[in-house]
C-alpha cells in the first residue's frame, strides 16, 4: 500500500510517500498565502520523487496547524500522534520527542509502545521557536546557518532576558552597539531559545532517550544549547523536518482512525 503524509507547517509544507512502511519519496515547499496550493505542490512533488502516480495512492493523511485546508486528504491526525509514530520508526528507544518548528515548539512523552502519554506546547511567543533565531540573525545581518556556526565559537554566557521577539531584538541591537563579540551574541540567542524550549519540555518530566525533530533541529547552535540546558544528549534524525509527515503516512498506512 502507498500512503502520503502531509505536514502543514507554518513556514513549510512537508510531504512523505511511504510504500509498505518504507519511505520512497518526499518534498518540501514553502507555505504560501494559498495553503491549499502549497499542499498540492508538496504532494505532487513527493509523488514525482517517489515515481508513482496519484492513482496509486491508497490514502492521504494531513497533519499540522493547517491540516484542515488539505481537503484531498482522507484522514487527519494531531502533530503529537504523528511525531510519536515517526520518531519511534526511526529511533525505537525514544521516550521524549521535542519538536521545534518556525512558530511552535512541543515536547511529547511516550510509553514503551510509542504511544503519547503527555505533551506540552509553547505557542504563545515565537521566542521558543525558529522564527526567533531567524529574527535575531536578521538583526545581525547574517544567514541562519552562519549564525548557528558563530554560536559554537563562543566561550562566554550572556543572558537575554526578554521573553518576546521584539524586546529580545532590542537587546541584541544593544549588544551589537556595545561591540559585543558576534559569537557571544549568537550563543546568547540560542541559549535563550533553548531555555524556553527546555523549560517547556521539563513540564512533562523528560525521560531518555530524547529526540529532537523539526526544522530547527538542523540548527547546530540550538542543538548544542539545548543539550547543555537539559544536560542530556539528543538524537537528531538525518532529516528532522520530515519526521511528522513520515508519522502521518505511517498512521494512514496502518489504517488508524482519524483524530
Amino acid at each position: 500500500m502507498i500512503a502520503v503524509g502531509i505536514d502543514m507547517g507554518a513556514k513549510n509544507v512537508k510531504a512523505v510517500v511511504v510504500r509498505d512502511g518504507e519511505q520512497i519519496g518526499r518534498s518540501i515547499f514553502e507555505t504560501g498565502f494559498d495553503r491549499y496550493v502549497s499542499a498540492r505542490k508538496a504532494f505532487e512533488g513527493a509523488l514525482q520523487d517517489a515515481d508513482v502516480g496519484e492513482e496509486d495512492v491508497g490514502v492521504v493523511v494531513a497533519t499540522g496547524a493547517g491540516k484542515k485546508v488539505v481537503t484531498f486528504a482522507e484522514k487527519q491526525f494531531t502533530v503529537m500522534a504523528c511525531n510519536a509514530k515517526g520518531i519511534v520508526r526511526l529511533f525505537p528507544s525514544v521516550r521524549t520527542v521535542i519538536d521545534v518548528g518556525a512558530e511552535e515548539a512541543r515536547a511529547i512523552r511516550l510509553d514503551e509502545t510509542g504511544k503519547v502519554i503527555e505533551f506540552a506546547i509553547n505557542e504563545k511567543c515565537a521566542a521558543g521557536a525558529g522564527a526567533f533565531v531567524e529574527a535575531m540573525a536578521r538583526a545581525m545581518e547574517v544567514e541562519v546557518g552562519e549564525f548557528a556556526q558563530l554560536s559554537l565559537a563562543s566561550t562566554k554566557a550572556i543572558p537575554i532576558n526578554a521573553q518576546c521577539v521584539i524586546f529580545a531584538e532590542s537587546e541584541v541591537v544593544s549588544l551589537i552597539h556595545a561591540e559585543t563579540d558576534r559569537a557571544d551574541i549568537a550563543k546568547a540567542v540560542h541559549d535563550a531559545m533553548a531555555a524556553r524550549v527546555g523549560a517547556m519540555s521539563q513540564r512533562i518530566k523528560v525521560q531518555k532517550d530524547i529526540a529532537l525533530v523539526g526544522g530547527v533541529a538542523r540548527n547546530i547552535g540550538f542543538v548544542q544549547s539545548l543539550k547543555t540546558f537539559l544536560k542530556e544528549d539528543l538524537l537528531v534524525p538525518p532529516d528532522p523536518e520530515f519526521v511528522t509527515a513520515l508519522g502521518a503516512a505511517l498512521l494512514g498506512m496502518e489504517g488508524e482512525e482519524s483524530d
